[in-house]
């Protein structure tokens, strides 16, 4: 189907009267449709943002992340256990407590973070870009420990963007690929369960992009299987800036043949910690951990209500490319 015609109130034309804008208003698009929302059906996987602190700055961060934006400060353990028990009271079913950033292992108190997850009997899934952070000898040694105890429960997916040294560099900054690769091949030699996230920013066919990465897994002798969309997830492009996104409405489920228990709102939220915020609070998803109308409140059940897909992001990434970041 082509998508532009989804929504064509999307076009820029002048507006007059009472006309709405695009994104305006939470409930209803543009055109006066009833805009498309989510209810928390299955909540599967709980995300933490560890800060936004990175040790390298990409150009296609989807937050924002830099060595020096820490607009969201380092969760701690007791914020962490805090939300645990949460989920005990509020019995929701979540098997995977998962960890993004900025780059989750400059965060001081990760390794205790993740104990303390994989202790408590969750699954763990933390996002690495596998660089000097994570290959410090006191986290190596900790991982090691932790996937001595825990095994396939422990998981790090490594965000190598593209099988190219070029591509890849090109958005995360000069010997970003072969950096990466020294943190792969250590994750790898040393039995650690390892996916990879890339993107498809480039228009090139899913298909020859997973030959690519087929290709590069093999010469490394990575046990990653290119062509499972779980061990090796590729997220589209996300632009906010991109003209015509269209705008979601409840009838657009059944005329895109998708469902709304499938988006990533549907079996995730994210906790985040401001910064000079007394107290971490949940957001919709870990795309938009700043817009206010995703911010659902401190307490997890304040985060059962429902999601109106009110977003630029909700559009291109979630219901028109398919992409999760809980996948994998």
């Amino acid at each position: 189907m082509d998508h532009s015609t989804v929504s064509s109130d999307v076009i820029d034309t002048p507006l007059s009267g009472n006309q709405r804008r695009p994104f305006e208003d939470p409930y209803v698009t543009a055109d006066g449709s009833e805009r498309a929302r989510v209810k928390l059906s299955q909540p599967t996987t709980l995300w933490f943002n560890t800060g936004t602190l990175c040790n390298i700055a990409c150009k296609n961060c989807y937050i924002y992340s830099t060595p020096t934006n820490d607009s969201l400060v380092y969760i701690s353990s007791e914020d962490v256990s805090q939300y645990l028990r949460e989920l005990h009271e509020r019995q929701w079913p979540v098997k995977e407590i998962a960890f993004t950033g900025g780059e989750p292992f400059m965060n001081p108190f990760i390794i205790d973070i993740v104990r303390l997850c994989l202790f408590d009997g969750y699954h763990v899934l933390v996002l690495t870009n596998a660089m000097r952070p994570m290959m410090r000898p006191h986290i190596q040694k900790s991982l090691m420990e932790l996937n001595q105890l825990f095994g396939d429960r422990l998981r790090i997916r490594v965000s190598l963007d593209h099988y190219t040294e070029e591509r890849h560099d090109e958005q995360r900054g000069k010997n970003a690929f072969s950096t990466t690769l020294v943190g792969m091949d250590w994750l790898q030699e040393n039995g650690l369960n390892m996916s990879v996230a890339g993107r498809t920013m480039w228009g090139e066919a899913e298909d020859l992009c997973r030959d690519g990465f087929a290709r590069l897994f093999k010469v490394r002798n990575y046990m990653i299987d290119a062509y499972d969309p779980e061990a090796t997830v590729l997220f589209p492009e996300i632009n906010p800036e991109k003209a015509n996104v269209p705008e979601i409405t409840k009838a657009c489920w059944d005329i895109l043949g998708v469902r709304p228990q499938d988006m990533m709102c549907a079996s995730s939220r994210m906790v985040v910690k401001r910064k000079g915020a007394p107290s971490p609070t949940v957001v919709a998803c870990t795309l938009l951990p700043d817009d206010p109308q995703f911010d659902l409140g401190p307490k997890l059940k304040d985060a059962e209500a429902d999601i109106y897909l009110n977003h630029t992001s909700c559009a291109q990434f979630c219901v028109l490319g398919g992409a999760s970041c809980s996948r994998g």
